[in-house]
């Protein structure tokens, strides 16, 4: 099957749908409702993760091992990450709009997300964990870096128990598309600087509590 195109992927997140590999090997597109998504704002960070992350256990990197946090993506018994995916987000990872998130363990990949990102948004697509909390981890610093460069939409498009923890709902889809299209009027930079210092939102974070 042919890699679908940066282009074609771009303008389909852009109208809230997304691509999965299925079990038959065709490609199926999907636009959920309800939507799930984590507001920045409001994101919960819980306890025990709170206490593992003052430990510093893991190194933080982005965008030094795309390919890497695909495969371990895809490294479970049932997957849609199939090669045809990971090779066409890795394209679209070349063209600068998709992103991973990466948690690292002497020198060893041991966790992380990936996902894309568009104007004021940011399309989670999936995570993994080769160490305890090593993805939560990653999903941490994920949400520090979309509020502190002005993102105001995270999209992980469906709800999951693990995803509850940290705050996640679910919209109908006429609203998503309503956020979805006020976030892509924005002009953030994933890998810009920040517009908010990681002291300000430690502050505002405190205040949430």
């Amino acid at each position: 099957m042919k890699l679908l195109p940066p282009t074609l992927l771009v303008r389909a997140y852009m109208q809230g749908i997304f691509p999965m590999a299925m079990d038959t090997g065709e490609i199926g597109w999907f636009s959920p409702d309800p939507r799930a998504v984590i507001p920045l704002e409001s994101f919960h960070v819980p306890h025990g993760l709170r206490r593992l992350m003052r430990k510093n256990p893991y190194e933080i990197r982005v965008d030094s091992a795309f390919r890497q946090v695909m495969h371990g993506c895809a490294g479970r018994k049932e997957t849609w990450i199939d090669p045809v995916i990971q090779d066409s987000y890795a394209a679209l990872h070349d063209s600068g709009c998709a992103h991973s998130v990466e948690t690292w363990e002497n020198g060893e990949l041991v966790g992380g997300l990936y996902g894309v990102a568009l104007g004021g948004a940011f399309f989670g697509e999936s995570m993994f964990s080769r160490r305890p909390s090593a993805s939560g981890v990653a999903l941490v610093h994920l949400v520090e870096r979309l509020l502190a460069r002005g993102y105001i939409l995270l999209d992980t498009q469906w709800s999951t128990p693990h995803l509850r923890r940290f705050g996640v709902v679910e919209i109908t889809r006429p609203l998503y598309l309503d956020r979805l299209a006020a976030a892509l009027r924005l002009d953030c930079a994933f890998n810009g600087p920040p517009r908010i210092q990681r002291a300000d939102l430690e502050t505002k974070n405190s205040a949430a509590d």
